[in-house]
């Protein structure tokens, strides 16, 4: 599922829920139906969509008006009015499927690439302007990376798309005698590998549109020559899901009862691979070099829409953003090295853009006796950065011109080191905090009360808006409640 942008946007990308429904300016990246979820229902102007992506949002939900949408076409930029100021986006190919784009925002707010879902490539990544492409110690321009990350996690290597598309030749070509080649391309994305199987064998391809309705809509939008309504020809797309394996076995055991030539199932993804990997289980061979088939008689082939983990490695090191954020939860960006190892501990200046994204005040430190710097942060927008999962850290880690010390204490907050996972925890105690403080405050306890801060401090929170923290327990109360309980048991 698509992730929520941050407050301090003026735009929402891929998401449609009636938080993102309030921001001014919306963008689709592409036609895939988990990125279209509750569009029906909180899609409204404008929204920026290439034409291809347009035509198949259409089709799906037929009760939506074209009128919605405003069409950019790829490698185009168009600037943008907003009464917070002018940002220019520019559409730029996403490698995914037919119609995908990144978007790259310009503005007052920074510098945003959003790869929506992708299949990073040097092709993909030298349409972006020179300026982001960075060397080796070279001071980078992109503030922040909203990057898919759905292989972020897996260590297989995932061969390019070029080289799965002449693996799926390969396997038709060394099995010549089979009367029917299944290919489970029914997915938008998979396009391509039917019009290179089409092209090299001079033939064209039966696409039931009752089964397979998706695939029959964006290949008649961008290759309808290959089509062919010949229930009868060797070529046929068929499903993938649900029920591919049982089709496959039936199919194959009905051939050799009748003594005939096999049927040929080719399914290309890497699903059946990344499965293989989460079960730690052992290494097949020479593994997405080559098809492969299973215990069912279906031939894999590591087709891929989305980037390998080498593949983001290196357009992190070639692009360089200061900031990464992983749009494809539970893969965090956290768990890239680039991240671990740029993206963590670095501080901030108070004036910088990521306040602003993130929805935070950024007026100055007001002096009291107690010498405490804070900034209005609102236990909404760290929730938004949680929402990020990854790379965020560096929020918390704001330098300012005061003695540096946290809202809550740096007790509360740890040493300043701390680890890129700091943001989730952090805004999960702070929405804590302020449910606490919104609800009525009980007769006096072990734990304290505000009450026992001085009146300029309890004024210096309430002064920005902030709630003001109760006193820790102390040390000594706890370890004494604990040996309580043990006598108690």
């Amino acid at each position: 599922m698509p992730i929520e942008m941050p407050r301090g946007l003026p735009f929402s990308v891929d998401t449609w829920t009636p938080n993102s429904g309030r921001k001014r300016h919306h963008f689709l990246t592409h036609a895939h139906r988990d990125h279209l979820q509750g569009f029906a229902a909180n899609s409204s102007y404008p929204i920026y969509a290439t034409r291809i992506t347009k035509l198949l949002t259409l089709r799906h939900l037929p009760q939506i008006e074209g009128g919605l949408f405003v069409e950019i076409g790829v490698g185009e930029t168009t600037v943008v009015s907003d009464l917070e100021g002018d940002f220019s986006v520019t559409a730029l190919d996403a490698n995914h499927c037919p119609g995908a784009v990144m978007f790259l925002f310009e503005g007052e707010f920074g510098n945003i690439l959003h790869t929506g879902d992708c299949r990073l490539s040097s092709d993909c990544l030298k349409k972006l302007p020179l300026k982001y492409m960075t060397m080796k110690g070279s001071e980078t321009c992109l503030d922040y990376l909203f990057l898919d990350c759905t292989f972020g996690r897996c260590s297989i290597t995932i061969p390019s798309k070029e080289s799965a598309i002449r693996q799926v030749i390969n396997c038709i070509w060394k099995h010549p005698h089979a009367p029917v080649v299944y290919l489970a391309c029914d997915l938008l994305g998979q396009e391509e590998i039917l019009i290179e199987v089409s092209k090299t064998f001079a033939t064209k391809i039966y696409v039931d549109k009752a089964k397979c309705p998706e695939c029959f809509l964006s290949l008649s939008l961008i290759a309808p020559e290959i089509l062919s309504e010949d229930a009868s020809s060797r070529f046929q797309v068929c499903e993938a899901f649900p029920r591919l394996c049982e089709r496959a076995r039936a199919k194959l055991a009905e051939a050799r009862a009748k003594v005939l030539p096999e049927p040929l199932f080719i399914r290309p993804s890497t699903q059946w691979y990344a499965r293989g990997e989460d079960q730690k289980s052992e290494p097949r061979g020479p593994r997405l070099s080559e098809a492969e088939r299973d215990e069912f008689g279906v031939w894999h082939v590591g087709f891929s829409m989305h980037s390998s983990r080498p593949e983001l490695e290196w357009s992190l090191q070639l692009l360089r953003p200061r900031w990464v954020i992983s749009t494809t939860p539970p893969c965090r960006a956290t768990e890239l090295e680039y991240v671990k190892d740029h993206c963590s501990g670095a501080q901030l200046a108070t004036d910088g853009p990521i306040w602003r994204l993130l929805g935070m005040g950024t007026e100055k430190p007001v002096p009291s006796p107690a010498a405490v710097s804070c900034c209005s942060i609102s236990s909404s927008a760290l929730v938004a950065a949680a929402a990020w999962g990854g790379g965020g850290s560096d929020v918390l880690q704001t330098s300012v011109e005061a003695v540096p010390l946290t809202l809550f204490g740096r007790a509360r907050m740890g040493p300043s080191d701390r680890s890129s996972s700091g943001v989730e925890a952090f805004a999960a105690e702070q929405a804590v905090v302020s449910r606490e403080d919104e609800a009525p405050l009980p007769s006096p306890s072990r734990v304290g009360s505000p009450s026992a801060y001085n009146a300029s401090l309890r004024g210096l929170y309430r002064s920005m808006n902030v709630p003001v923290p109760r006193p820790l327990p102390s040390l000594v109360e706890l370890l004494e409640d604990s040996k309580r309980a043990r006598i108690g048991l």
